[in-house]
């Protein structure tokens, strides 16, 4: 059993069959430990594909994204769920559904961090529903850019995230895939 799993188990608390919450260790407090392990393991994985640079969504991926960033030696680019006035007018947009705010946002990327041509690797804490993950590819597919594979802190495989990546074609590494969180948590 790895540390992560070994923290999910000691200190997550499952809120119901489909609901773990992390923030202990993850996204309200992050032991940056246990988050540096997760993205140096990630960035051993994906050392030798070739990777441009890393993407990630506010907020939940940014700790994770920032650290396999650093792992890696690549530039970090944060896609933003939210408009600003700062914002450049040029954007890559689309929209996705947030089962966990049960809302619906924006996902956008400035055009100007990414080129065309270039290998991205997609990072966040969760995969869950897979709704960000399909923004995300979305967003790659209008930058023309390659969606090479993703780094997934915290996977809950018994819904449907796996399954659009394997749709998808695309390599997928999640540190902790929990197949069951009641009556208990279980890892696949």
């Amino acid at each position: 059993m790895n540390p992560l799993q070994q923290r999910i188990l000691s200190q997550g608390q499952v809120k119901s069959a489909a609901a773990l919450d992390a923030s202990a260790f993850l996204t309200k407090q992050v032991d940056v430990d246990l988050l540096n392990w997760c993205a140096q393991t990630i960035g051993e994985h994906y050392k030798g594909a070739n990777i441009d640079r890393i993407i990630t969504i506010e907020a939940g991926g940014i700790a994770i994204g920032t650290l396999t960033a650093l792992a890696m030696n690549k530039p970090l680019v944060i896609c933003k769920k939210a408009a600003s006035i700062l914002d450049n007018r040029e954007l890559y947009t689309t929209s996705v559904k947030s089962f966990t705010k049960n809302t619906e946002y924006t996902l956008s990327c400035d055009k100007s961090h990414l080129n065309a041509g270039e290998r991205v690797l997609f990072i966040d804490d969760f995969l869950a529903h897979g709704q960000a993950l399909l923004g995300m590819y979305r967003v790659c597919q209008q930058a023309n850019v390659e969606l090479a594979g993703l780094g997934i802190v915290i996977e809950k495989a018994f819904q449907a995230g796996h399954q659009f990546a394997e749709e998808l074609s695309l390599p997928l590494l999640s540190l902790a895939r929990l197949t069951e969180l009641e009556p208990e948590i279980r890892f696949d």
